[in-house]
């Protein structure tokens, strides 16, 4: 007779055989959210924060009563700054509901509608709203953490460190809990691809892109999450800015994770393929602050 733990570790080979034909199928994040389950939260899709089509985000509410209004993470995917959908990133609002956390995932506009740096607006109203709004949605305006991956954590990191961003909604990164970066872009000059050079323009500008060019040792605490096997976002990008956020006198911690590429940063938050360690330094993070 098998043993409980061996038959566990045949649904997981097995779990984790179907998620690669799915990911060979169709779209490799959207195809994560076959194994998400519907029940433990509150659905509430394409909530307006602005005229835009793309200004729409969808809300992950916990069901069950709280004693107290809970935490909000506000999560911005990736894309390269020119795709994504908020609809996809079903299994992070999950991830973040199965710990207590209310989940905000907004859509916002890409390039070539908007190039930097236009595409910091929709994030910084996003902000705004769910700063305005939370206690509406059971949750805690004085706890709403701003988190992403890859060009989202980029997004995330921006709104912390340079102030214009939210400051042209009457907010400061001071009115924010925490920040949390998974395998993110924040230090990524000179660019070589064509397409980035048109996204973030004149080159004699584009410092202004970097938010290691920010830095003030001022932000929020930071959550900066990495994968060593990463040869897409080089985990220099993390490195450095948490070494000059740490000169600075900043909050911020790194958590490394030797074996993770770029694509698994988010995707080890989806079932069957989570990484309790990752998921849990993102519980541990937010429960602190």
């Amino acid at each position: 007779m098998l043993s409980y733990k061996k038959i566990k570790q045949i649904l997981f080979v097995t779990a984790s055989a179907i998620t690669i034909v799915f990911l060979v199928a169709c779209s490799p994040i959207k195809a994560l959210n076959a194994f998400v389950p519907d029940e433990g939260y509150e659905f509430r899709e394409g909530v307006s924060y602005g005229d835009f089509p793309r200004q729409k985000m969808n809300i992950y509410v916990p069901k069950g009563n709280a004693q107290f209004k809970r935490k909000v993470v506000v999560f911005f995917y990736g894309g390269s700054w020119e795709s994504g959908a908020r609809g996809d990133y079903k299994f992070v609002g999950e991830a973040l509901t199965s710990k207590g956390f209310i989940t905000v995932i907004p859509d916002y506009r890409l390039y070539p509608e908007v190039k930097f740096p236009g595409f910091m607006a929709d994030p910084a109203k996003v902000a705004a709203w769910v700063k305005l709004h939370a206690n509406e949605f059971g949750g805690d305006a004085e706890h709403i953490f701003l988190a992403g991956h890859s060009a989202g954590a980029y997004i995330a990191v921006m709104l912390s460190i340079n102030p214009e961003y939210l400051a042209h909604e009457n907010l400061n990164y001071s009115d924010f809990a925490g920040i949390i970066g998974l395998a993110g872009p924040y230090d990524f000059l000179p660019l070589k691809s064509q397409r980035l050079k048109d996204i973030f323009g004149a080159e004699s500008e584009r410092w202004k892109s970097q938010p290691i060019e920010f830095v003030t040792g001022q932000n929020p605490p930071m959550l900066l999450l990495v994968g060593l096997a990463d040869n897409i976002v080089a985990p220099f990008n993390t490195f450095n800015l948490s070494a000059k956020i740490k000169a600075k006198g900043g909050s911020v911690d790194v958590v490394e994770f030797p074996t993770y590429g770029h694509i698994d940063m988010v995707a080890k938050l989806a079932k069957p393929m989570r990484s309790n360690e990752e998921l849990q330094a993102i519980v541990d993070f937010i429960n602190k602050h």
